[in-house]
């Protein structure tokens, strides 16, 4: 993978991790830098990049996570998911990652040509979030 799209990974992962990139700020940088996907495994604390011809990039997840709750809690993860998109003061990153564990959400996928990411549990059960209309 070429040091260009290597960077913009790493930069738009900390800028997650620091909120200093919203999600339609990192969505668009991905796009740019030729990505067509990412999840995030909260269990092995890693983000995967993806791209059309099957490269992809690991990087270790700069935010530490707590225990995946045993089920998952669609209803819990919505809320968490709704407070981000509202964002304002009190939203973080490292904070909605703290809620979506503690519901069960073992990692993510989120597919850009899908504009739709996939929350899955430990036990494989799902919840699919389609991108607001603003991303």
């Amino acid at each position: 993978m070429d040091v260009m799209s290597v960077a913009t990974a790493q930069r738009c992962l900390s800028a997650a991790a620091h909120n200093t990139l919203s999600f339609p700020q990192i969505v668009g940088a991905l796009i740019e830098a030729g990505f067509e996907s990412y999840a995030i495994d909260f269990r092995r604390a890693v983000a995967v990049y993806y791209r059309p011809d099957g490269d992809s990039l690991e990087l270790p997840s700069p935010l530490p996570h707590g225990s995946v709750g045993g089920v998952l809690d669609v209803e819990a993860v919505q809320a968490a998911i709704r407070q981000a998109q509202r964002g304002g003061p009190d939203y973080s990153y490292a904070g909605f990652c703290d809620k979506v564990t503690a519901a069960g959400c073992a990692g993510y996928l989120v597919s850009f040509p899908g504009r739709r990411a996939v929350y899955f549990g430990r036990t494989g059960e799902t919840h699919v979030e389609a991108f607001p209309t603003a991303v």
